[in-house]
């Protein structure tokens, strides 16, 4: 059972951060919400007490989100990021994909879904959306597959079977119950592709699934 996480909210906007921190802060499994008005501030506060949760907003001075969420991404891994956007861009929110970010909330999502992508984030790793969805068909119009590609990755048929689910949106623990498998196994499965992909975390594993055409939405 998810409790007391720690969330940070970055918008430069100070109205709309402080109405956003008030929401999170009515989620039951929330503890401490704290909130700033640009990445360097971000990087700052994260640097003197991680969170668990970072909802950051992609256009802000000084740094923007996409500019501190790589940072983040890069030091401090256990930290799950959530890019908040005017637009849904699928090209963008493909991009961010691939460099890690966790999740893509459109400013102006209503509450249900804010909460929703919290938690998917901490017990997926990763949050399913419209957007989401939408961009991720988009790239595999735009990036052609490269079947060879496959073979080079040396990814296992259990492997893949894992990978699979994955997309599907199971839990570590749903697919060891699916497969008979531990959830250390499926964890040493998932760190195997991660490596052999040359991905950051599951946003990058269901990114390239779709770019291989090992999954298809």
């Amino acid at each position: 059972m998810i409790s007391n996480l720690k969330v940070y909210v970055a918008d430069d906007h100070a109205l709309f951060a402080e109405m956003l921190a008030q929401v999170v802060e009515t989620f039951p499994e929330v503890g401490v919400v704290k909130q700033c008005n640009n990445g360097k501030q971000l990087i700052k506060m994260v640097k003197e007490d991680p969170p668990d949760v970072v909802l950051v907003d992609f256009e802000m001075p000084v740094m923007n989100g996409m500019e501190a969420g790589q940072y983040i991404i890069k030091h401090f891994e256990d930290v799950k990021i959530i890019l908040l956007t005017m637009y849904d861009s699928p090209s963008l929110i493909f991009h961010a994909m691939g460099l890690g970010f966790h999740a893509f909330l459109v400013k102006g999502t209503n509450t249900e879904e804010v909460h929703e992508a919290i938690i998917s984030v901490m017990d997926n790793d990763f949050y399913y959306n419209e957007i989401t969805v939408s961009a991720l068909r988009m790239g595999v119009v735009e990036k052609s597959i490269d079947p060879n590609h496959l073979k080079t990755s040396n990814i296992s048929d259990r492997e893949r079977e894992i990978l699979i689910l994955i997309c599907e949106e199971l839990t570590m623990k749903e697919i060891g119950s699916k497969l008979f498998l531990s959830d250390k196994t499926v964890q040493n499965h998932r760190q195997n592709m991660l490596r052999k992909l040359k991905v950051k975390n599951t946003a990058g594993l269901v990114k390239k699934a779709i770019q291989l055409g090992i999954y298809k939405y």
